[in-house]
């Protein structure tokens, strides 16, 4: 992979540097905001969906950075 990513060029190593961090940050806004929805009791379906997403997006980044 390694090879792959030096033969692409700097800006697609920082790219694929940049992506886990981004995925992360979205995690941890949408269990922030999932959570904030279930404990003001607005809207249980949207605050659902969104830790859903947090543990897919989770999920894509542990499996992408092994």
């Amino acid at each position: 992979m390694e090879s792959y990513l030096g033969a692409l060029g700097g800006i697609a190593q920082a790219m694929s540097a940049l992506a886990p961090a981004l995925g992360m940050l979205a995690v941890f806004a949408l269990v922030f905001g999932g959570v904030r929805l279930l404990i003001k009791r607005r809207d249980r379906q949207k605050a659902v969906l969104m830790l859903v997403l947090a543990v897919v997006i989770l999920g894509n980044v542990v499996v992408g950075t092994m």
